[in-house]
């Protein structure tokens, strides 16, 4: 993040760091990736309950530490230098922000303390750009259909499903539920699995939040903070790309010299500097304003996104080509990051559809 931080926030950050660096260090992943297992309960467990970064955002009296958007994206910069094997941003921003905006909060401390898993499940088979691609819908009370493209569905303890009523309606429905059944998929970022979550005639009258139709601002107001903590967590894969190419560059030596000092290189990894810059700023820029509750908010959550997926597919594409042959390897990691820019790109809508509202926003201020 490039805003100013107060001490409270450099220390959220500093904690986060150093414990993920220790944790979660690339051997640690690849040997979760090549055991099929796909995410990591026991960090999950440390990080998210006994280190309480589940319940940042979440209110203290549900058990939480009350904090905000600034504090989210601290920790997803972390989270996505290391490549997190774990469901802290489904669960900590996509479901529970959800959940906090449709006014529900059974499941609050549950998540606060890391006892459960989340994830927001909405998606239909063509991913259409949200809202409108919205899979569930809701009649006489029932809900059927199919969330897909759910991450970390196959997981998930509980299921935050935004579905097709008079207008959007949200429920929240316990894995265990009769009726839901999980397809997990073969995906090609192994460290955030995708699912399809189907839903087979669920009365739903005892799990919903909030009234028939009635969630759309919800909606709205949790995809802008989840587009902004996503937007920083592509900045932590941005950042740890870079440093490792940099780090190569020195070590690498060719014609009696690293390769690093040759101009072609020095060039390259200067325009990575210049467009992780500029996401950073994205970023920090949405995330202010959403603290601030900015008119424009919206604006640059979309900004962001774009934005940042645009430079992440660049230099995780550039870390593979600058680390060379080994770069091409399945042993070397840089493909892993490549693998997450490219996932986290349409995770929430591509970039052209998040131009587009900002195109939108322009026109209609012009």
């Amino acid at each position: 993040m490039s805003t100013r931080l107060t001490a409270e926030q450099q220390s959220i950050g500093d904690t986060a760091r150093a414990f993920l660096r220790e944790s979660c260090n690339l051997a640690n992943l690849r040997r979760i990736i090549d055991n099929g297992a796909n995410w990591d309960a026991g960090l999950w467990k440390r990080f998210a309950g006994e280190l309480g970064f589940a319940g940042l955002a979440i209110p203290e009296q549900y058990g939480g530490s009350g904090l905000g958007p600034l504090e989210l994206s601290l920790v997803a910069e972390e989270l996505g230098a290391v490549l997190a094997p774990i469901p802290w941003f489904e669960t900590a921003v996509l479901a529970a922000a959800t959940l906090q905006h449709a006014g529900a909060t059974r499941h609050l401390a549950d998540i606060a303390h890391g006892r459960a898993t989340a994830t927001l499940a909405l998606r239909d088979a063509r991913a259409t750009p949200l809202p409108d691609g919205i899979g569930p819908t809701i009649a006489n009370g029932m809900l059927t259909g199919t969330a897909h493209f759910v991450p970390f569905g196959a997981i998930a303890d509980l299921f935050v499903v935004a579905a097709r009523e008079v207008g959007i309606s949200l429920v929240a429905i316990p894995r265990g539920t009769r009726g839901v059944r999980v397809e997990k998929l073969v995906t090609m970022d192994l460290t955030r699995p995708l699912a399809h979550v189907h839903f087979d005639n669920i009365d739903i009258s005892a799990l919903r939040t909030g009234s028939a139709g009635s969630g759309d601002a919800a909606l709205e107001k949790s995809l802008a903070l989840a587009a902004a903590t996503l937007a920083a967590e592509q900045v932590g894969g941005m950042q740890r790309t870079l440093d490792e190419v940099v780090a190569y560059s020195l070590q690498r030596v060719q014609f009696g010299r690293p390769i690093g000092s040759f101009q072609a290189m020095k060039h390259r990894m200067a325009d990575m500097k210049v467009k992780l810059e500029a996401a950073r700023s994205a970023a920090s820029w949405a995330a202010t304003l959403l603290v601030e509750s900015s008119p424009d908010a919206f604006a640059a959550c979309a900004a962001a996104r774009a934005y940042c997926t645009d430079a992440y597919l660049d230099i995780a594409s550039e870390g593979i080509q600058l680390h060379g042959g080994v770069g091409f390897t399945w042993d070397h990691h840089a493909h892993l990051f490549f693998k997450r820019a490219r996932g986290s790109a349409t995770l929430l809508d591509p970039p052209a559809v998040h131009r587009e509202q900002v195109a939108h926003v322009l026109l209609g201020a012009a």
